[in-house]
C-alpha cells in the first residue's frame, strides 16, 4: 500500500469513493466491506427506522445530526425485518443508550444485522461534497485492525454499476402474500394488534419494498390490509377483491421496476381500481400514465421537506427519502399536479382527474417524521367505503 493510502493512527474504517477519495474514520457494528450509492439523511431522530427503511437499499447513509445511537435500539422502531441500508455516516462515536425505550446498543445492533457504522467524520464536509458533485458511489469498510487494501475498494467503487438502470424492488418484496392486521403505536401501550376492521374496505397493497408504519396507518384508517409481493400480476392482485390497491414505496430506479410494475398498474387503472401511491409508488404511477421520471442530482431524504398543497395553498412538513423524481413537464392532461417541494419545486404529489388514483413523492407515515400527512390514509380509506358502500 502507498504510504499516501496507509490509515491514520487509529483509524478502523475507511469511505472510499469511486472519484478517489478517501475518508477515513473509527468503524463500528459489523466488519466487512459494502458498496453502494452514498447519500444523506438531514432528520435528527428515527436513525433505526431510516437503517431499516427498504428504500435505501443499495444505498450508505450520512447522517447530517452529529449524535446517532444516542437512544439506542429497540424491536419496535423498525421498518422492516432487517435493516436494508449498507451502513451509515456518523459524526460523533456511538454512546451509552439514554432511553427507557432502549434494549440495545446502536452499535451492537448494526454489528448483529451484518451492517457497517464509520464514525468520527467530518460529516457537514461530506454532505457538502454530494450537494455540489451528487451522490457518489463508494465502498463503506471496517477492520479492527486498521488493515484495508484501498486500491482494491477504489477499484470495487468505480466498478458498482450506479442506482440508475437498478431494479431492487425484487430483492426487498415478499415473496408471497400476506394479511396484515396491526395498528399504530402508542407509549406504554405498543403497537395495537388484531386491530384492522373486519368489515373495513380491503386495500391490497403491493409491496416494492413498503415501512410497516404504512400498513398500520392504513389498518389506522380502517381498512383490512393484504400484502402481495412486487412481482405480482394483475389477476393475482384482483384475486383478492381489493377495494382499493396501494402502490408501496421502495428503492432503485422506478424505470428498471417498471418494466413488470406500470403493465399491472396500467390494468389497475383501466378498470377504474382507486390508488394510492407513495414514493416509488407515485414515481410508478407516473409512469403508468405516460409520464417520465428522472435521477436527482442529490435526492430528498430527512424529516423536515417543505411541501406546498396546490388546492389551499398549505405547507406540510414532510419526510421523504427518494432519489428520483417525476417530471412534471412529461405528465398527460388528466394528471394534476397536488403537491410540490419548496426546496427545489419538484413535483411531490398528483392526482388523475378521471381516474380515482392519486399519489405523493414523501413519506405521509413518517416513521421519521411529523404526521402532517397523515390524513392522505384517511382520505384514501374513505373514499374505498363510500365506494364500497
Amino acid at each position: 500500500m502507498a504510504d499516501a493510502v496507509r490509515p491514520p493512527e487509529g483509524a478502523t474504517g475507511v469511505l472510499v469513493l469511486a472519484d478517489g477519495s478517501i475518508v477515513w474514520g473509527r468503524g463500528f457494528g459489523a466488519e466487512g466491506a459494502a458498496v453502494g450509492e452514498v447519500c444523506f439523511n438531514t432528520a435528527m431522530t428515527g436513525y433505526q427506522e431510516v437503517m431499516t427503511d427498504p428504500s435505501y437499499a443499495g444505498q450508505i447513509v450520512t447522517f447530517t445530526f452529529p449524535h446517532i445511537g444516542n437512544v439506542g435500539a429497540n424491536a419496535e422502531d423498525v421498518e422492516a425485518i432487517n435493516p436494508h441500508a449498507l451502513g451509515c455516516i456518523v459524526r460523533e462515536d456511538v454512546t451509552a443508550p439514554s432511553s427507557f425505550r432502549s434494549t440495545q446498543r446502536f452499535d451492537a445492533y448494526l454489528r448483529a444485522n451484518g451492517r457497517i457504522g464509520l464514525a468520527g467524520v467530518d460529516t457537514r464536509a461530506l454532505t457538502r461534497l454530494i450537494r455540489v458533485a451528487g451522490a457518489p458511489n463508494g465502498v463503506i469498510a471496517h477492520n479492527a485492525k486498521g488493515e484495508f487494501d484501498v486500491d482494491a475498494l477504489l477499484a470495487q467503487a468505480r466498478a458498482w454499476p450506479g442506482l440508475e438502470g437498478m431494479d431492487l424492488a425484487k430483492e426487498v418484496s415478499a415473496t408471497q402474500s400476506y394479511k396484515w392486521d396491526d395498528g399504530l403505536w402508542t407509549l406504554g401501550q405498543g403497537y395495537a394488534t388484531h386491530s384492522a376492521n373486519p368489515d373495513g374496505p380491503h386495500v391490497v397493497a403491493i409491496d416494492y419494498g413498503l415501512k410497516r408504519n404504512i400498513l398500520r396507518n392504513l389498518v389506522g384508517a380502517g381498512a383490512r390490509v393484504t400484502v402481495v409481493p412486487a412481482t405480482a400480476t394483475f389477476d393475482e392482485v384482483m384475486a383478492h377483491q381489493p377495494d382499493g390497491v396501494f402502490l408501496s414505496n421502495g428503492p432503485g430506479d422506478p424505470a428498471a421496476t417498471g418494466i413488470y410494475a406500470v403493465p399491472v398498474i396500467r390494468e389497475l387503472l383501466d378498470v377504474g381500481t382507486p390508488i394510492f401511491g407513495i414514493c416509488l409508488g407515485h414515481q410508478l404511477l407516473g409512469l403508468a400514465i405516460g409520464g417520465k421520471t428522472y435521477k436527482m442530482h442529490q435526492g430528498h431524504r430527512g424529516a423536515n421537506h417543505p411541501v406546498k398543497r396546490s388546492g389551499d395553498g398549505r405547507v406540510e412538513i414532510t419526510s421523504m427519502n427518494h432519489g428520483f423524481a417525476v417530471d412534471a413537464e412529461s405528465l398527460p392532461a388528466n394528471a394534476e399536479p397536488t403537491h410540490v417541494s419548496l426546496f427545489d419545486g419538484s413535483l411531490a404529489g398528483l392526482r388523475l382527474t378521471d381516474k380515482p388514483a392519486f399519489s405523493v413523492q414523501y413519506h405521509p407515515e413518517a416513521s421519521p417524521g411529523p404526521q402532517d400527512s397523515h390524513y392522505l390514509f384517511d382520505q384514501f380509506v374513505s373514499q374505498l367505503g363510500k365506494g364500497a358502500a
